[in-house]
């Protein structure tokens, strides 16, 4: 079905430059934009993701570089040792 609409050149032109930037027609925009307005958002969408910046940061900062080569040479010390 093709439907005529009359939008303001504003609408328009962020309507052209949001499909420019996402590589599909206007039209393409325009439809997803209602479906949400008339349908709601998409199921995979109704939850938002979390940013996992910060995730770990209550454990505090890392090891050091020079911690984390002390810890290997403690755990292979004796590696492929042959026991008597």
């Amino acid at each position: 079905m093709n439907l005529n609409l009359e939008i303001p050149e504003t609408l328009a032109a962020a309507l052209k430059a949001k499909a420019l930037a996402e590589g599909v027609t206007a039209s393409v925009v325009a439809q997803q934009l209602l479906e949400q307005v008339l349908f709601g958002p998409a199921e995979e969408s109704v939850h938002p993701k979390k940013s996992a910046y910060g995730l770990l940061q209550r454990y505090g900062p890392g090891p050091s570089a020079e911690e984390i080569d002390e810890n290997r040479r403690e755990m292979f010390r004796g590696f492929a040792e042959e026991n008597a």
